[in-house]
């Protein structure tokens, strides 16, 4: 696991290039203003895009049965629902 360094508001600011390439390297850091913490930069988890055959293979062997009819009707009941609009006043 990588070390967590302190850096001020001050060093985010003006040094943000080199602590942004840092963080995507690994390096997490935590965020202070007038010497309290206020918050962390850390990177993301990258997500593998594809599944190796092998592993799809292997998973899909110890996967439970789909039941046809249920998986239709659980589409049916998503379809229904209505997505709130978070425009909407």
């Amino acid at each position: 696991m990588s070390t967590q360094s302190e850096i001020t508001q001050r060093d985010l600011r003006t040094k943000s290039k080199e602590i942004m390439d840092a963080v995507q390297s690994g390096q997490s850091f935590t965020v202070t203003r007038d010497g309290h913490r206020i918050g962390e930069l850390i990177p993301l988890r990258r997500r593998r895009r594809f599944v190796p055959r092998g592993e799809f293979a292997a998973r899909s062997r110890t996967a439970s049965d789909i039941s046809p009819d249920a998986f239709r009707a659980d589409q049916a009941t998503t379809v229904e629902q209505e997505q709130d609009d978070p425009y909407a006043r």
